[in-house]
């Protein structure tokens, strides 16, 4: 087994939680998105830490990580984004609610359900208010009341859209008139409708930076971990994820010798160097080679020299006082997930998604 983990601090989590539920007015709902193994960590911890925290619901990508969920015996809501026509009936057979995005995904959930003479079951639609991606067109909404009024195995228990900058403030006049066509949308639906929907088109920086749409719900995602866009909101949140592994081998070099792949790293004078267990299958991408990136083996920063490799970096030990076995940290904080996204010019979403699945999951 490999040595590496993923910790996760629950009562971080519980901590970040309860910052963002103190944005919201009293009767706000709070959706918290657990896609993609819940930004890298688990999808099944953390959403049995947040069923626990009685959330209102719960998001993935795809059937799958819904279903995941569900046979770890979590009962919340859980909304499913992207479900694709080929895996409805799974949709049907673990109580995961779609969103209906397109006419085509409608028509097909609409036969699924009479055939298995299914009436009122929750659907959520979504539209496409400027991101582009997902979504009816606004101009359809008259067509898609009236579809689903028609339909008895229907029931609307959401209406949302997706806000495409929240984050920045030079994009405020185009999130702002997102939020304006949406409302349009939500008012149709009122006045047509005899039941109420959930509406929601607040991501994490919407819930800071727009309250004024929180609306019924809102959702949550990266902020659970840790991270928003302003650095002031980040100090006021705590790090949920820590990546660790440990020593495996220590190597004394002399001058002139050479470590890994195309001899890399050239020892200029004798150098004590440490081999670990991780390396670019588990996210470590080759960008944080070549002496370009330090870790902290005992407490103590050690530059990682060479190429990454698939399974394992090899880190310069100077002077650190160290022996095999001892704990190695990759990140530890949200500074150190910033510093290697910096380094891989990327954001810390993708250092914490890509982080392998073969790297262990634990509880702190």
């Amino acid at each position: 087994m490999n040595v590496s983990v993923i910790e996760i601090d629950s009562s971080a989590v519980k901590h970040n939680l309860s910052f963002f539920r103190s944005k919201l007015k009293k009767n706000t709902k709070l959706l918290v998105v657990v896609k993609a193994f819940s930004y890298g960590s688990d999808s099944v911890i953390i959403s049995k830490i947040l069923a626990n925290e009685n959330v209102d619901y719960l998001a993935v990508a795809y059937v799958q990580e819904g279903i995941e969920i569900r046979k770890a015996g979590v009962k919340l809501p859980i909304l499913v984004l992207h479900p694709q026509l080929d895996n409805l009936h799974l949709l049907l057979e673990y109580d995961l609610e779609p969103n209906i995005y397109s006419n085509i995904l409608l028509d097909a959930f609409i036969l699924l359900l009479k055939a298995k003479k299914i009436n009122q079951y929750a659907i959520h639609l979504k539209f496409n208010t400027g991101m582009n991606r997902l979504g009816f067109n606004p101009r359809e909404t008259d067509k898609i009341i009236t579809t689903i009024k028609n339909h008895q195995e229907l029931k609307i228990a959401s209406v949302f859209s997706h806000l495409a900058s929240s984050e920045n403030p030079l994009e405020k006049k185009f999130t702002e008139s997102q939020i304006f066509s949406f409302l349009k949308i939500k008012t149709a639906f009122e006045q047509r409708l005899d039941y109420k929907p959930i509406f929601h088109i607040t991501n994490t920086s919407g819930i800071l930076n727009y309250p004024k749409a929180h609306l019924d719900m809102v959702r949550l995602g990266i902020g659970l971990y840790g991270f928003t866009n302003a650095s002031i909101t980040n100090n006021l949140l705590k790090n949920v994820l820590s990546l660790k592994s440990k020593i495996s081998q220590i190597h004394t070099l002399e001058i002139g010798d050479s470590v890994g792949y195309n001899r890399a790293f050239k020892a200029i004078t004798k150098t004590r160097i440490g081999i670990i267990p991780i390396g670019y299958a588990d996210g470590l991408r080759r960008e944080l080679g070549n002496s370009t990136t330090q870790i902290l083996v005992n407490n103590q920063k050690a530059m990682i020299i060479g190429i990454v490799c698939m399974d394992i970096i090899m880190v310069d030990l100077a002077e650190i006082d160290c022996k095999v076995g001892d704990v190695v940290s990759i990140f530890n904080s949200q500074e150190t997930i910033l510093q290697l996204s910096e380094k891989m010019n990327t954001i810390p979403y993708e250092v914490l998604t890509m982080i392998s699945q073969r790297i262990k999951r634990v509880v702190k």
